[in-house]
């Protein structure tokens, strides 16, 4: 069936799913609480009233300033079902661009998520820009200032005097009307706010719904920040399905949620996984003796098994009597500390390193890598259960084009491309044609069986003094594959007669570990190994301690700012080349 808008296709999926549970929510007992999409249809109904008594009209932006939460949720299909427009907005923004996003977008009002985020919005007697009124999640009513409570009863006395008022103003949207702006957090310079119609979400949740990988009966994790399109495709998955999602942004419960929850699938970042993964190997090694062994042994037969399938080679009698031993002392453990559900995991917005993906698969955890961009709603290929090339991002979903540029550049083209950026029209005719190709900014090749390679983003290649060019993200992943201690890896080469890295440590993963720089140093021989000479690693530096959000260092999406890095880092990086002359 198609719909006009999201707004439509979630209260179609709530009057179909009605009593069935939609969502779970941690309680502040340490429980959780379950909502039927009747519940969650009701609740979101009354705010998006509420909305529209506050004067909220048909596009105009509310913005949400809030970790992932359900109110986040409720909060965005309110904006929805009011027939307005979400902004999204991370929680750990900075005052000044919280500003410019606020003001560029022209929030009219703010959903935000406790007194932290209300401070970033005050200006005076009054708010940054446009806004008129802040809705709290957490705190108490003030001039100005409503919270959610306040604003679901406005809703009732709203719809007590009109109640067709939301099915009015739903029925004005159509699925070109603006859903969304996400202000893509970038590597470099001021964010520009993307603007993802109604279709382009729909369009993304029927093309996830056709894979028939998905079910109804199925449970997501999801912890995601919502504020990331990543996270907020995997809302506009579930109106369209109708499976259950467990809801928790809290990162430090990631590990013990799973566990509780069980879920059927979660979606993550690659950082997530090698997390895991060094986890889990470190406590390993630590335990030493013949239980290191087993481990080493079930992990080399696994992987050797993966890649037997992956090249169509056939697995011998004694191997799978070794694969079932391997499953039974090792693998079912692992899978078991993660709830024991997992049917797969998806990986999104960075690249996954191949090593870490086999040994997933080895685990039987296969991870489903895809590809896209916030301008392309979040997801243009991916893997699909069964049909899985460790290495590459997948095919691409029904209805989306690509095609190589004579340079190497993926170019898009299909019903998930965005409308635009916001305010500015020479940067959307910058990066789409005439005919509707989106250039990607990514370097990449397409197989014979559809399957894309990304080699590296475009303006992430650097070129060595000696004229050489070098992708820093293949050899960085390899690192943090070969060494679990390496929480991230930055690779200097631009303009530099070698190349380095700069090095932060897991301190969880660290501990233990006697001499970290010898198991360094090796990791690093091994990766150069497999590296044209001109690439290979000279020198390392470990830096003095992770690279954080707060700092500037990373997205909120985990990604590396690679400017801030090297600025920051100046002088480690000048002892590097300095003392090499």
């Amino acid at each position: 069936m198609n719909h006009p808008s999201t707004g439509a296709l979630f209260l179609d999926q709530a009057r179909r799913s009605a009593g069935r549970e939609a969502f779970r929510t941690p309680t502040s007992d340490g429980g959780w609480r379950t909502l039927t999409w009747e519940d969650t249809a009701l609740e979101a109904r009354e705010l998006a009233a509420g909305l529209l008594a506050l004067g909220v009209q048909r596009e105009q932006r509310v913005a949400i300033a809030a970790t992932t939460r359900l109110e986040w949720v409720l909060a965005d299909l309110a904006v929805g079902l009011a027939g307005a427009a979400t902004t999204t907005v991370y929680p750990s923004t900075n005052a000044e661009d919280v500003d410019y996003i606020v003001s560029d977008c022209g929030a009219v009002v703010v959903f935000a998520e406790d007194a932290a985020q209300l401070a970033k919005l005050r200006r005076g007697d009054g708010f940054v820009g446009n806004v008129r009124h802040v809705v709290l999640f957490d705190g108490d009513e003030e001039e100005g200032v409503l919270t959610l409570d306040r604003l679901a009863d406005l809703g009732r006395h709203h719809l007590s005097e009109h109640p067709d008022a939301v099915e009015q103003a739903l029925a004005e949207v159509t699925p070109d009307s603006l859903a969304t702006i996400v202000y893509t957090s970038g590597t470099t310079g001021r964010p520009k706010g993307v603007e993802l119609t109604h279709g382009n979400w729909m369009y993304l949740g029927s093309a996830i719904a056709s894979e028939n990988v998905i079910r109804a009966d199925h449970v997501q994790f999801l912890w995601l920040p919502l504020s990331h399109v990543f996270g907020k495709l995997l809302l506009a998955a579930q109106y369209e399905i109708g499976f259950v999602t467990a809801i928790d942004g809290r990162i430090d419960r990631i590990v013990d949620n799973i566990g509780i929850i069980k879920p059927s699938f979660m979606a993550a970042a690659p950082r997530i996984f090698e997390k895991i993964y060094s986890r889990v190997v470190t406590t390993a090694e630590a335990e030493g003796g013949l239980k290191a062994k087993i481990f080493a042994r079930a992990f080399a037969v696994g992987v050797d098994a993966v890649r037997r399938k992956a090249a169509g080679r056939s697995i011998k009698p004694w191997q799978s009597v070794e694969l079932a031993i391997a499953d039974r002392l090792v693998f079912s453990k692992i899978r078991g500390r993660l709830g024991g559900n997992l049917e797969y995991l998806v990986s999104g917005s960075a690249a996954l390193s191949p090593q870490i993906a086999e040994w997933f698969a080895a685990a039987g955890l296969p991870i489903l890598e895809g590809y896209g961009l916030t301008e392309t709603t979040g997801a243009s290929f991916v893997n699909r259960p069964g049909n899985v090339k460790i290495g590459t991002v997948g095919q691409p979903f029904p209805g989306t084009d690509v095609r190589i540029a004579t340079d190497g550049e993926i170019l898009l083209r299909g019903p998930g491309i965005m409308r635009g950026y916001h305010n500015l029209p020479d940067k959307t005719a910058e990066v789409r044609d005439a005919d509707g190709w989106f250039a990607t900014g990514d370097i990449g090749e397409v197989d014979s069986d559809g399957f894309l390679k990304i080699t590296d983003r475009k303006k992430d290649l650097v070129k060595t003094s000696g004229g050489k060019y070098i992708a820093p993200t293949a050899i960085e992943s390899a690192i943090k594959a070969a060494c679990p201690v390496v929480s991230n890896a930055v690779v200097i080469a631009d303009g530099r007669n070698f190349a380095s890295v700069l090095l932060t440590l897991d301190s969880d993963a660290a501990k233990g570990v006697g001499n970290v720089n010898a198991v360094i140093e090796e990791a690093i021989r091994g990766v150069n190994a497999g590296l044209n000479k001109w690439e290979t690693l000279k020198q390392f530096r470990i830096l003095p301690h992770e690279l954080t959000v707060e700092s500037g260092e990373l997205t909120p999406s985990l990604k590396v700012k690679r400017p801030a890095v090297m600025k920051n880092y100046a002088d480690v990086i000048d002892d590097i080349y300095l003392g090499s002359r």
